[in-house]
């Protein structure tokens, strides 16, 4: 059997195949190796294999994640292999590879993610041939939930029109500024906790301000992540939970740039 995984920041979806057909699916705690120990990636695979399947009917792993860079690719590797030790082949690859395989497969094309991160990539429908760095949620990750995040706090706070949802958004969380600040600064992995605040922003797209962030956040990936390849002729299709839900806000900031949007799906599984 094969074992596939799509591995984010914030979740991994695992699904179980044999041959073509499904078997089952399971979702465990995010996996980043740039970001999680290895033996916490370890007891968590350990768990996954120990509650749902034996681990010596598997025959290949394929993890496809964020954080699975050259650098870091090797630690995850390792663990798959101390719990997988009877599979006959394992890859290791980024979270890009995986959803161009998904959403272009043998075809050219501009393959993106919209999730907790965001990344994309130039496709020839057999390999990576161009990308533009990523850069991380402080650095770039423009268009990702964890950037939507950060320009909606900052926004919360700095302009006085969104008085009324600050005032509803520390009540539903529990928090307030300082609370934010010890969030963001102090906790671990405040990308997800940025990107968590994505269903909040959802539900108030009706106020033209909360909207204009989300618009802003999806246009500044377009400029920064697709418009420097340089194919427009090129069908540019999506996978994550941002490109998911604000389907529509993405739709029409590719319209306005002439970017021919191919598909769009919440998963690359």
């Amino acid at each position: 059997m094969i074992l596939l995984a799509d591995g984010g920041s914030t979740k991994v979806d695992w699904v179980l195949r044999d041959d073509d057909v499904c078997i089952a699916k399971y979702t465990t705690m995010g996996l980043n190796p740039i970001h999680v120990s290895e033996p916490e990636i370890e007891n968590v695979l350990r768990e996954l294999a120990s509650e749902y399947f034996d681990v010596h009917c598997i025959s290949v792993v394929e993890f496809y994640g964020s954080g699975c860079l050259p650098h870091s690719s090797p630690k995850m590797e390792r663990c798959l292999k101390r719990v997988f030790r009877g599979a006959a082949n394992i890859i290791v690859g980024s979270d890009i590879i995986g959803a161009a395989k998904a959403v272009c497969g043998n075809s050219e094309g501009i393959a993106c993610i919209l999730g907790t991160g965001a990344n994309s990539c130039l496709w020839n429908g057999r390999e990576i041939v161009s990308q533009t760095p990523a850069l991380g949620y402080v650095l770039g990750d423009e268009g990702s939930g964890a950037v939507l995040g950060k320009r909606f706090i900052n926004a919360l706070y700095k302009n006085p029109l969104l008085r009324e949802i600050r005032s509803e958004f520390e009540r539903e969380f529990e928090i307030d500024m300082m609370g934010v600040i010890e969030n963001v600064y102090s906790k671990p992995l405040p990308n997800r906790w940025l990107a968590s605040l994505s269903p909040f922003v959802y539900r108030h797209l009706d106020n033209s301000n909360v909207a204009d962030i989300v618009t802003e956040n999806i246009s500044a990936f377009f400029e920064k992540n697709i418009l420097p390849y340089d194919r427009l002729d090129l069908p540019v299709s999506f996978v994550g939970s941002i490109a998911f839900y604000y389907e529509k806000q993405l739709r029409h900031v590719a319209e306005i740039y002439g970017v021919k949007i191919g598909r769009i799906q919440k998963s690359p599984l």
